[in-house]
């Protein structure tokens, strides 16, 4: 009967704003559904003989419990997004959304697209509503509040529920932000009591910073002091290499396992500091408690680097538009199997899914993704861009910052436990000649001296994104993300020890060594420390420094980083034997950048 046949609304709206930011209200999935009214759900996922995975979602909407089957979504980023479900329980047999964007002038048309197929008597009652035209005014104006604010806004929900007690603790803990020098304390107070919990869940204080127009230095130390003022919490987020979600998190890192399990991507995968292990941030349960399940598990925003998600049924060939930028890509499915990297050029490879092989041809169309997929099974394309870290705190830039290692400095590994890093570098100085130092000045003097060397010394390092690892002795072992900014540390120490400290610059004369490469990280002495051969060069390295020199391996002053700090300096290669190793080492040496005594 025509009574129990689809019913679909269609409705077509149109903003001043570029396609690009209304893109970016149609890629959170989850912040829509929240604001629509829609509740959390739950999804259990469930692999099959071919290692494919079934998706069924389950949530509940005032006496009805729903349950469905969720294929992937589809989308071609900043162009459209499509989600279907198929309900096992319920009053609707079929639920679709779909939204397309088109350039109109200097602003953007939505066609939005909501389809249900009503069943039985709640069917039939549920159609009778007008159910699909109030989700469709719904999503409208929230669409429209969004699409005008900044990319994270304050909230766009009607007014949070927040007991008085939760906004004393969270004024309470603004007011210790504030006292620690943190302006902007008070803004992530407001930011936690009034977001949306969908933009709450899961906070990156990169992308927070990029948003708010602040450094990112800046807003990562905000965090992390947030969390000492209980106002947020932290949590490791062990990140799939596939789908990039965080399918495990634990909320210290003796509780990270070296492997985990997918089960929307049905594969296992090893943890690596700097690739999959991601420290991100909620708010404090005392402060904002959050609902359990999600509003959205698989939408854009979750993903923001796929640019191209489409499902291809077997034997079918699908051609769609597709702008993407250029740069690194990389072609694999949804499903288990193999995967395909290129460089994305003027134009888009042709693509082959032939069972679980993903294979792409040299020759395409310009501004088009042609899929064709020869095997017996349902296969869901996805296209990304390889560069997804970009706004990820990843472990290794997490514990290479002053900041985490002064917040969180019994957050470590499990004693026994040790976790390889794929590259950092290491910065060792010592301070020359603290015997005869003590001997001239006297102890207390000497002392005094001493200490704020050590503060000098952290605060340099500090500006340039590292952390101070440890002390021994006179000596500092200093760790950092970024090659450039470890010899830009040093050159800095170099340049500014004298004038900082005062006095006669040559109390005070460091030697440093610089280097850079694969090491692990272990827990020692209660604290994360480094170990391997990258440590003992640098150490070494530091040996071969006269006062006031800064002594770079060869490797790491070939970086491009590095060379170009390098370049208007005087700097001299030399090749020698050092102790502990058997073969000799090429290292570049910076003479003095400023006066230093001959005396030892």
């Amino acid at each position: 009967m025509a009574l129990f046949g689809d019913a679909s609304v269609t409705a077509v709206w149109r903003f001043d704003e570029a396609p690009e930011k209304v893109w970016r209200v149609v890629a959170d999935t989850a912040r829509l559904n929240e604001l629509a009214g829609l509740p959390r759900y739950t999804l259990t996922e469930t692999p099959g003989a071919d290692g494919a995975v079934t998706r069924i979602g389950a949530a509940r909407i005032g006496s009805w419990s729903l349950e469905w089957e969720e294929p992937p979504a589809e989308w071609v980023a900043g162009h459209w997004f499509r989600q279907e479900r198929h309900l096992r329980r319920g009053p609707v047999r079929r639920f679709l959304t779909r939204y397309a964007l088109e350039p109109d002038g200097g602003g953007t048309r939505v066609t939005f697209e909501v389809t249900a197929d009503p069943i039985g008597l709640n069917g039939l009652f549920l159609r009778s509503t007008n159910f699909l035209s109030r989700i469709a005014r719904a999503v409208e104006k929230h669409f429209r509040q969004l699409v005008t604010l900044p990319a994270i806004p304050v909230s766009a929900a009607d007014a949070v529920e927040v007991s008085p007690e939760a906004r004393a603790r969270a004024a309470a803990a603004a007011a210790r932000l504030t006292e620690q020098g943190y302006a902007e304390g008070g803004r992530l107070a407001q930011y936690v009591l009034t977001a949306d919990e969908a933009v709450l869940e899961r906070i990156r204080p990169i992308e927070l910073a990029r948003e708010w127009s602040l450094d990112r230095r800046r807003v990562i130390e905000l965090c992390l002091a947030a969390v000492k003022a209980e106002l947020l919490t932290s949590r490791w987020d062990l990140l799939c290499p596939r789908c990039r979600g965080a399918k495990l998190s634990v909320t210290s890192l003796a509780e990270l396992p070296k492997t985990a399990h997918c089960p929307s991507c049905n594969v296992a995968y090893d943890r690596s500091f700097a690739k999959n292990v991601e420290l991100t941030f909620r708010p404090a349960p005392a402060v904002r408690p959050l609902g359990t399940g999600a509003y959205c598990l698989s939408g854009p925003k979750s993903t923001p680097h796929v640019a191209v998600q489409l499902s291809v049924a077997p034997g079918d060939r699908r051609m769609v538009a597709a702008v993407l930028p250029p740069g690194p890509c990389r072609i694999r499915t949804v499903e288990p199997g193999g995967e395909a990297e290129f460089e994305l050029g003027a134009s888009l490879p042709a693509i082959v899914l032939e069972g679980k092989e993903v294979k792409v041809a040299d020759t395409g169309q310009p501004g088009v993704v042609a899929v064709e997929n020869r095997g017996d099974a349902r296969r869901t394309l996805v296209i990304e861009d390889r560069g997804w870290t970009a706004d990820a705190l990843t472990a290794h830039a997490a514990t290479t910052l002053h900041a985490f290692r002064d917040a969180f400095a019994t957050d470590a590994l499990r004693p026994g436990d040790d976790v390889e890093i794929g590259s950092v570098a290491l910065m060792f100085t010592d301070l020359k000649g603290s015997t005869a130092l003590y001997a001239r000045l006297g102890d207390a003097a000497a002392y005094r001296l001493v200490r704020r060397h050590f503060a000098f010394l952290e605060g340099v390092v500090r500006e340039h994104e590292g952390a101070i690892v440890k002390t021994i002795g006179d000596a500092v072992m200093a760790v950092f993300g970024d090659p450039g900014k470890a010899v830009a540390a040093a050159l800095d120490v170099q340049r500014r020890i004298g004038p900082e400290l005062g006095g006669d610059p040559a109390e005070v004369v460091i030697k440093i060594g610089v280097h850079a490469g694969h090491c692990i990280a272990v827990t020692a002495n209660d604290r994360l420390d480094y170990f391997g051969t990258t440590v003992n060069l640098a150490a070494r390295l530091q040996d071969r420094a006269a006062g006031g020199e800064v002594v770079i391996s060869q490797e790491l002053a070939a970086d491009p980083a590095v060379a170009v700090l390098l370049q208007p300096l005087t700097c001299l290669e030399e090749r020698a034997l050092l102790r502990g190793f058997t073969t000799d080492t090429t290292f570049i040496r910076v003479p003095a950048i400023r006066a230093a005594p001959t005396s030892p």
